[in-house]
C-alpha cells in the first residue's frame, strides 16, 4: 500500500518557528525512508514551492533554492514516488467533485484526492480537516 503526503507537512517541516516542526521532520525522515511508498503528488510539491517562499505568507520565506533543496532531499528518498495526472484524470476529478459542492478553497483539494484516487492512494498524511469530505481516503494526521 501506498501512501501520500500533502503540502502543510511539508511546510511544516521547513519552518522551524512551527510547533509541528520537529514531528513532521521526523515523520518525513521515517515515511520517505520506510518500506512503504510515500506519493507527492506534482501539485503539492508546486504548492510548497509558491506556499513556503512566499514573504506574504512567512515572516522569513524560504529561498527558492532551499525550497527546491528541500524538494530534492525528499525526491532522492528510495520509497518515494511523484504522481502527476494521467490521462483519464479529468473523468476521475469530475467524479471526486460531483460528490460535493467544490469550489473556492476545495478545489485544490479535490485535485488532490482525485489525482490520489487516479492512482490507486488511498491514505493521505495532513493536517487539513477538509481530505474527509473525499470518503474514499483515509485521512490521517502525522501530528496525532
Amino acid at each position: 500500500m501506498s501512501r501520500a503526503v500533502d503540502v502543510n507537512v511539508l511546510l511544516y517541516a521547513s519552518d522551524a518557528a512551527s510547533p509541528r516542526h520537529a514531528a513532521a521532520l521526523a515523520f518525513l525522515a521515517e515515511a520517505a525512508g520506510g518500506g512503504e511508498v510515500l506519493c507527492l503528488a506534482w501539485t503539492t510539491a508546486m504548492a510548497y514551492l509558491r506556499i513556503a517562499t512566499h514573504p506574504g505568507i512567512f515572516d522569513h520565506p524560504l529561498p527558492p533554492e532551499t525550497a527546491m533543496a528541500n524538494l530534492d532531499a525528499l525526491l532522492v528518498q528510495p520509497h518515494v514516488r511523484t504522481l502527476a495526472e494521467e490521462e483519464g484524470f479529468w473523468e476521475v476529478y469530475r467524479e471526486v467533485a460531483s460528490a460535493l459542492p467544490v469550489r473556492g478553497n476545495l478545489v485544490p483539494d479535490a485535485h488532490l484526492a482525485a489525482l490520489l484516487k487516479q492512482h490507486g492512494v488511498r491514505r493521505l498524511y495532513t493536517n487539513d480537516a477538509d481530505f474527509r469530505k473525499f470518503p474514499f481516503l483515509e485521512v490521517l494526521s502525522p501530528f496525532a
